[in-house]
């Protein structure tokens, strides 16, 4: 139990620390300067699916694993599959590996755990593998691409190229009225961030099961004095703070405007989760901000 107090408290001391530095750092909105998104976040950008990966082929190890426990580009690594399973040189796999937040017990918005349930499990993108070698049961491959560095027992699945959407030229409007579509919310962002900015992956509760597709744009956004965070705060500071200011009427969330906080293009979609690609921030974005589709 203390140890768990103990991480929330430096949980909730590096989120506060993070958010000056990014507050500084996010002054005026920031756009992507591409065309579409890179190659790295496409292929690294992972996804939450209530769908499991099937786990019939996976990485056994590799070259000087008497000391070796990761692997990284230009290493090579064997895999479970070869001629038997219809394995030939030249093939390509992408390797995925199931995640955990080591830190679950800390709750950042009231919905959390219920939203990261129904979204199903965390799949992190790790890398791609070049076959360059066939026996009868296993191959080696090369690793090609790298989003982290690769491990036995990781998830070995064929490659699949991925659309890569286009940035739409719309100028970001941060006074944007709702658009009445679906909405959703930061449910989590890569490697379970609860803060983020731009350039970075969330995670939101709204996919393909719900209409969600890759290329969509979800606008970001956060009601003034709601009471969903969870962490350290004092309560209806966004409206009145005694000794610093009051009105004489108690306004609520729900008669204040919205803070546009940026947007974000659909990369991926799982059942009910879409990884999102922030493109434009104007402040920091925290896990339990809402999101609707533009």
């Amino acid at each position: 139990m203390r140890k768990n107090i103990g991480y929330r408290i430096l949980n909730i001391g590096l989120s506060f620390g993070m958010g000056f530095v990014m507050s500084a750092g996010i002054a005026h909105a920031q756009q992507v300067n591409r065309t579409t998104p890179s190659e790295a976040d496409l292929y690294c950008s992972g996804v939450v699916t209530d769908k499991p990966v099937p786990y019939d082929t996976y990485v056994i190890s590799g070259e000087n694993s008497a000391y070796k426990v990761t692997f990284s580009p230009g290493d090579y690594v064997y895999i479970n599959q070869g001629a038997e399973h219809g394995v030939k040189v030249g093939d390509q796999f992408e390797v995925v590996r199931p995640i955990k937040d080591l830190e679950a017990t800390t709750v950042w918005f009231k919905y959390q755990t219920m939203l990261s349930r129904a979204m199903g499990s965390m799949y992190a993108d790790i890398g791609r593998l070049r076959v360059l070698h066939v026996d009868d049961k296993t191959s080696t491959a090369e690793i090609t691409v790298s989003c982290d560095l690769m491990q036995r027992g990781d998830t070995v699945r064929p490659f699949e190229a991925r659309p890569n959407p286009q940035f739409h030229d719309v100028k970001f409007d941060p006074f944007a009225a709702p658009s009445g579509k679906k909405m959703a919310m930061v449910v989590t962002g890569k490697d379970f961030n609860v803060l983020t900015g731009p350039g970075r992956i969330v995670y939101v509760n709204l996919g393909s099961g719900q209409g969600v597709r890759v290329g969509d744009y979800f606008r970001v956004f956060r009601y003034q004095g709601t009471h969903l965070e969870m962490v350290a705060q004092d309560k209806d500071t966004a409206y009145k703070a005694y000794g610093f200011g009051s009105t004489p009427v108690a306004y609520q969330w729900n008669n204040l405007p919205r803070q546009v906080l940026g947007e974000g293009i659909v990369l991926r979609t799982g059942p009910n989760s879409s990884s999102v690609l922030l493109t434009t921030v104007r402040w920091e974005i925290y896990a339990g901000d809402y999101v609707e589709l533009e």
